[in-house]
């Protein structure tokens, strides 16, 4: 099957989007579609694992989130949650 035949993946909303999963190129529309979704579900504290890698993916994120109307906060997840290849958004309700 090509590339631009495969089925879409239904990818499960439960307040944590692991970023490993999608290329970078698509990392800003993974992240305002997950957002989109976790506000109509009602999750207002998401988690955003993107690695800790060389911090391409770390750096989109930030600047969707710096910007995006509905972000109260964000962070980096402390302790033994992912550190800073983890980052945390609280969403205005």
């Amino acid at each position: 099957m090509e590339d631009d035949e495969r089925e879409p993946v239904e990818y499960p909303i439960d307040g944590t989007l692991d970023l490993h999963l999608f290329a970078p190129e698509d990392t800003k529309e993974a992240v305002l579609e997950f957002i989109r979704v976790c506000l109509e579900k009602k999750i207002y504290h998401i988690r955003i694992v993107h690695g800790k890698g060389i911090g391409v993916k770390r750096e989109i994120v930030r600047k969707i989130l710096e910007s995006h109307p509905h972000v109260a906060a964000y962070r980096h997840e402390g302790g033994s949650g992912g550190g800073w290849g983890a980052t945390v958004v609280d969403l205005k309700k």
